[in-house]
């Protein structure tokens, strides 16, 4: 075999999972059709570090999260990877929303985060003085982190550890082989090459569908949806007005938690995401400046402060989830398929959040599906 392990996609799951392969017996290839890492959905995101608040109690959303904040941190301590614990906040705006605030507390307490209390209006203008609300659901542990500077350690210690990254070249075919995998490759100038392999890891995100129905694999539950997320920045210096993360209630079975506050590691502030669902599977990343309207509307009556001619587009991402409009929500699908006939072939399918919060569980979740 040429390869002990294939790490199909170079996001910052792949990179985690190639990390984590340090000690493998034999080669890791890492397989990513664009010029470098985490040029997709790794890169287009709130760089949030979740707590792991809202998911089915025993879910790997749940758990993985769990455990991938505490990682997370700790790797980033580690390498000195700039992060900053700066709270979530998510604030209720009518009576309702404010029993609803009670409900998420239990569902976080089910899911062993621990750290989740509610605030009265006094406590939350200590925390944020411009911050319309009278009671909200305070997370402290919730923050933000340079995702580029992650990936790019996790990349040095792939590197380090052995690992090849071969950037520049995609899956056009994968074929199963005595006691392995066949990998048929097109790179940069379009030539065709091929190797061996005994395992295979699909992380490829975006693609991770259609990777999957490559091994045959061709099941509803493996269906992937893209749904867009927009972002909009706050600018006249508005951006001061706020210090950390600040959400609204979510509404029941959502496909996201809703147009929330961002803030960066440089002092920015940016609004969203937003979730359209992309019926064509077209990685549209334009941001419709008509939106403006929406999004201001949407977070006015938490964040009183702002104007409409504070908001200019931003950036868009496309995250993969494995429900369309109308169904229930999925779990993370992390498989090891040997009861289909394919030993060794690992498939991550629907990463979406917290996919970044949980990247190194998810990686060491992995490590112990391939029994290395």
């Amino acid at each position: 075999m040429d390869a002990e392990v294939t790490i199909i996609g170079a996001g910052v799951i792949g990179l985690a999972v190639s990390a984590a392969l340090c000690d493998c017996n034999g080669p890791v290839f890492v397989i990513e059709r664009n010029s470098t890492f985490g040029q997709e959905t790794s890169s287009r995101n709130s760089e949030v570090v979740h707590s792991g608040i809202y998911y089915q109690p025993g879910s790997l959303k749940g758990t993985l999260c769990l455990e991938g904040k505490e990682k997370i941190y700790a790797y980033c301590n580690k390498h000195d990877i700039p992060y900053r614990k700066c709270g979530k906040l998510i604030v209720a705006t009518n009576l309702g929303e404010e029993q609803r605030l009670f409900e998420i507390l239990k569902r976080s307490q089910d899911n062993g985060v621990m750290d989740g209390r509610i605030i009265e209006q006094d406590e939350v203008s200590e925390l944020e003085p411009y911050v319309n609300t009278n009671m909200a659901l305070y997370f402290p542990t919730s923050g933000i982190i340079d995702s580029h500077r992650l990936m790019k350690q996790l990349e040095a210690d792939a590197v380090i550890g052995g690992s090849q990254m071969v950037y520049g070249t995609e899956v056009v075919g994968i074929k199963r082989i005595e006691d392995g995998y066949k990998v048929e490759l097109i790179d940069a100038d379009k030539q065709k090459f091929d190797f061996s392999t005994k395992k295979i890891v699909n992380a490829a995100g975006l693609e991770a569908g259609k990777i999957a129905v490559c091994f045959g694999i061709d099941h509803p539950d493996y269906r992937v949806y893209y749904w867009k997320g927009e972002y909009f920045g706050v600018g006249n210096g508005k951006n001061k007005y706020v210090n950390g993360l600040i959400y609204p209630v979510p509404e029941q079975n959502t496909v996201g938690l809703g147009i929330h506050t961002t803030v960066d590691l440089g002092g920015g502030l940016k609004l969203g995401p937003n979730a359209i669902y992309l019926a064509d599977d077209n990685c549209d990343l334009l941001v419709d400046p008509t939106h403006a309207k929406d999004f201001f509307e949407t977070v006015k009556p938490f964040l009183p402060f702002l104007e409409p001619e504070d908001l200019t587009p931003d950036q868009a991402g496309i995250r993969t989830k494995l429900q369309k409009p109308g169904d229930p929500v999925r779990d993370f699908l992390i498989r090891e398929e040997s009861s289909r006939n394919l030993p060794g072939l690992v498939n991550l399918l629907g990463i979406e959040s917290p996919g970044l919060t949980a990247c190194i569980a998810i990686a060491d979740y992995v490590k112990g599906l391939l029994k290395l």
